[in-house]
């Protein structure tokens, strides 16, 4: 578990982190977001003990960073962007040698032998790191943060530079080791972050503007949060019929889709705007079948993660964007 209070952090007159708090439990995914400049690398640094804090905490497994190092490092695995790789070394020299740094008192052979059929770089054991591919040196660079069966990892872009089929072979084997340890993970691929952690912490400007699931900080950023729906029948009966759910505030159509089976009867899309806070799509659902008319899409307008980290960390542009969209509805 990892225990950020009140970190402070100063470069000359500088405040690089502002009196910053968060939390990762035990078994937990955390994502970590900001725009360049913002702090995450320097609150990254300060986790992993690479430099001390003005003020504040830094706690691994209860285990103060700053008052007893050494102790909390035995608690981390860390995977830096650039793994530091000894590319002469072959695989397996290279593990046993962060073996022996580490001090870790698990059986070596069978440890590492673990350790190696997780990440899948059993293979290339007996390879020169130097000869393999970008890929496998992620994965050896995540072995050597694995040594030692450390509660807490700090993964910071592990999969920069990797091919797609690769993104998906690091992301499935992260969410196996949320399992089991504590999991912090740093990206600028925002896709990422969503499909494989289960909070996410944004910093700008030294500060921490949001700490929550992927879905509820879509949601609370979402405002007006309407529906888009695409359904088969007479469009006039079609939008008597949705504006009279009661918890419907407005249904207006914006085009038609597309021809349908019935040359009466289109395929048109309408948004929906509920009232505040309500849900509707069941109300939807059982509505449009009490009648027949073939529901074909329904889809939110709850913003994307990316939409979110600009909302909060540059909303002018967030709001360039949402105006952009309003203008293409009403030239519909």
């Amino acid at each position: 578990m990892i225990e950020v209070e009140n970190l402070t952090k100063f470069y000359g007159n500088n405040k690089a982190v502002d009196n910053i708090s968060f939390k990762a439990e035990e078994g937990e995914i955390l994502g970590f977001l900001g725009p360049n400049g913002a702090g995450k690398s320097t609150t990254m640094n300060i986790l992993t003990g690479y430099i001390s804090s003005n003020s504040g905490r830094a706690l691994i497994d209860g285990i103060d960073i700053l008052e007893e190092p050494i102790a909390a490092k035995r608690n981390i695995g860390y995977l830096p962007e650039y793994p530091p790789l000894y590319t002469d070394m072959t695989v397996d020299e290279y593990l046993k040698f962060a073996y022996n740094l580490k001090k870790c008192k698990m059986p070596r052979n069978s440890h590492i032998g673990e350790i190696c059929d997780l990440v899948k770089i059993s293979d290339v054991r007996g390879r020169a790191i130097r000869n393999l591919s970008k890929g496998y040196r992620q994965r050896v660079g995540l072995a050597q943060a694995l040594i030692g069966n450390p509660g807490t990892l700090i993964l910071d872009e592990p999969t920069v530079g990797l091919d797609p089929k690769q993104i998906i072979e690091i992301r499935s084997l992260i969410k196996k080791l949320g399992k089991n340890h504590t999991v912090i993970l740093s990206s600028h691929i925002l896709p990422e972050i969503q499909a494989v952690c289960d909070r996410i912490v944004v910093i700008n400007k030294g500060k921490i503007v949001a700490n929550e699931n992927a879905a509820t900080l879509a949601a609370g950023l979402s405002e007006n949060l309407t529906l888009r729906i695409r359904v088969e029948g007479k469009e006039e009966e079609v939008k008597k019929l949705l504006s009279s759910i009661p918890l419907i505030k407005r249904v207006a159509t914006l085009r038609e889709a597309e021809k349908g089976e019935s040359p009466s009867a289109g395929v048109f899309e309408y948004e929906i705007e509920p009232k505040k806070g309500e849900d509707v799509r069941r109300d939807i659902f059982k509505k449009l079948s009490s009648r027949n008319y073939p529901l074909l899409m329904m889809k939110s307008n709850e913003l994307t993660l990316e939409e979110v980290f600009l909302k909060l960390v540059t909303g002018d542009i967030y709001g360039n964007m949402q105006n952009k969209k309003t203008d293409q509805k009403e030239a519909l």
